[in-house]
Formats: structure tokens, C-alpha cells, sequence
């Protein structure tokens, strides 16, 4: 039982929930809406059964790269977190390297399957998501920026991967319905709209936990933003992409509110641009680890309404 509970923690059990949650949101709320009857008489639709399999696949190629993660950050993790080390501790390092490339293995074989049915740019991009997380976890995790924007990318995949499955206009030459084509605009500007909040998100998360784990990142020669840049010019950084995606935000609410979408704009003023204007004005406070632990802790959180805020379109507002 204890190895049980040893492998969830080293998958990030509660990580993959987040990524099945998003994509279940963004499929059922925006997707399966915006499809007419006719988009599911073509040869390639992106039906139900393919979107449970592209979830698992996600999930699994997810898990194996916080496995790697965890195989290669074993020193860097004995100086910012040995109360959670997993491998080595619990599991063996030969067992923690079975586990990738058999989890590993199994999403591609999914992800082959899925693109089989709908698009090729499904297989083609989950295995460079694969080859970037193992190579994020032994070279560009320990670089400047490279790292951060890796992460921030592959976290936005994690939306944009259903439009590119859902989007069969690919497959064919010839003219689709007009409301077809209408559809898949439509999902384009949600996908891109989510995929972009996550991206942003992500990346002021990444900067944030690497001056988080700055004395263990330095110690072992990790080119992070902190060690290089130093704390204070990380944190310029990190607040012109708040900055950025609160002013980006605060106009979407005035295409809502001319539209009339009340609900909407209420939502994103109080659970997500006044809890980024919060982060913004605690990142520059912050002073030790225990702050920059909670300012990461929030930005999952928002991150969380963010994504929920998926729900208000399945509504109707």
C-alpha cells in the first residue's frame, strides 16, 4: 500500500485531475455544443470514445514526464524538498525508469490510435511532447527560459490538442457546410482564448517556483531565471506577464459585457483578475520561500477558476 501511495504522489495525481477536468470542460462545454448534427457524419468525427482515449493518452504522457522529472532531479530535490522525494526513497531508480517508458509507450500507442481516427497532427505532437519532456528533465529544465516556456507550451497542448482532433476539415479538399466551418472558428477562439490563459499562467508559475528553488537549482548549476537573472529582475518578469494577461482579460469583459454576459464578467472580475491583481502585489512583497510556496499555491488556484470558468459557456451566458 505504501509503494501505491508512493506512485500516485510521483505521477502528481492531483495534476492529471486537472488535465482530465480541463479537457472534460472544454469538450463537453465548448466542443460538443458548437458541433451540429452534421459534423458527426463525417469519416474522421471526433466522437465521444476518441475523446476518452485522447484524455487517457494526455494523462499518461503527463504522468511519465513527472516521472523523468523526479529520475533526473534527484540531488536538486534533496536540497528544496526531501520531505517529498519519491524516488530512490520509495521507489528505485530502475523501477521509476520501467515506469516512464511503459507509461510512455502506452499514450503514444493511444495517441496513434486517436490520430488514426481523426488527425495526424494528434500523433505527431504528443510525441514531441514526449521527447520535450525527457528532454526538459535532463537539459532544459537547467536553462535559461527554455525550460519555462516548455512547460507553459505543453500546458496550453493540453486544450489546443482537442481542437486539432475535433477539426477534421484537415482530411478533405472539398467545401464543408458553412455551419461546420462556423463551428470549428468558434472552438478556435476558445481553444486559442484557454491555451493562451494557460500558457501565461503557467509561465509566472514556472518563474515563481524556480526562485522558489533557487538555493537547489544554484547549488547544482541550474540555469534558471533567478540564478542568472537574479530574484528581483525574475519577478519583473513574472509581473509583465500578470500585467499582460490582466489587461487582456480586463477587455475580453468588455466584449462580454457588451454582449451582455453578465455572469461572465462577475465571474472573471472576482475569481480571476482581482485574485491576479493580489498575486501581482504579493510577488513583490515576498520575501522567502515559505511566501513564494503560497504564491505558487494561488496561481494553481487560479488557474483551477480559470479553467471553470468553462462551465458559464455550457450555460448559455
Amino acid at each position: 500500500m505504501k509503494l501505491l501511495f508512493a506512485f500516485f504522489r510521483l505521477i502528481r495525481w492531483p495534476n492529471l485531475v486537472f488535465i482530465a477536468l480541463t479537457q472534460s470542460l472544454f469538450y463537453y462545454c465548448i466542443i460538443v455544443p458548437a458541433l451540429p448534427p452534421s459534423y458527426y457524419q463525417l469519416e474522421y468525427a471526433f466522437t465521444q470514445p476518441l475523446f476518452f482515449l485522447l484524455m487517457i493518452a494526455s494523462i499518461l504522457i503527463a504522468a511519465a514526464g513527472y516521472i523523468i522529472n523526479d529520475y533526473f532531479d534527484i540531488n536538486i530535490d534533496q536540497v528544496n524538498k526531501p520531505e517529498k522525494m519519491v524516488v530512490e526513497k520509495i521507489i528505485k531508480r530502475r523501477w521509476a525508469i520501467v515506469f516512464h517508458w511503459s507509461i510512455t509507450t502506452a499514450g503514444i500507442i493511444i495517441s496513434l490510435y486517436v490520430s488514426y481516427k481523426t488527425s495526424y497532427i494528434v500523433i505527431v505532437a504528443n510525441v514531441l511532447c514526449t521527447l520535450l519532456l525527457w528532454f526538459y528533465s535532463t537539459t532544459f529544465k537547467k536553462k535559461l527560459l527554455s525550460g519555462n516556456v516548455i512547460i507553459s507550451l505543453l500546458t496550453a497542448w493540453t486544450v489546443l490538442v482537442l481542437y486539432f482532433a475535433t477539426n477534421s476539415t484537415y482530411h478533405f479538399w472539398f467545401a464543408f457546410p458553412s455551419e461546420i466551418y462556423a463551428a470549428m472558428n468558434r472552438i478556435f477562439k476558445f481553444a486559442v482564448l484557454y491555451g493562451g490563459f494557460a500558457f501565461i499562467i503557467s509561465l509566472v508559475r514556472e518563474v515563481i517556483k524556480d526562485i522558489e528553488d533557487r538555493e537547489g537549482d544554484a547549488r547544482y548549476n541550474c540555469k534558471t531565471m533567478p540564478v542568472v537573472w537574479g530574484i528581483p529582475a525574475s519577478k519583473v518578469f513574472a509581473g509583465v506577464w500578470l500585467a499582460v494577461l490582466i489587461g487582456t482579460l480586463s477587455i475580453l469583459q468588455f466584449y462580454a459585457f457588451q454582449h451582455g454576459w453578465w455572469l461572465t464578467v462577475i465571474y472573471c472580475l472576482l475569481l480571476v483578475i482581482v485574485p491576479l491583481i493580489w498575486i501581482l502585489r504579493k510577488l513583490y512583497t515576498a520575501q522567502n520561500i515559505p511566501q513564494y510556496h503560497q504564491l505558487s499555491s494561488a496561481v494553481k488556484l487560479l488557474m483551477l477558476s480559470g479553467i471553470l470558468s468553462i462551465l458559464l459557456f455550457k450555460i448559455g451566458v
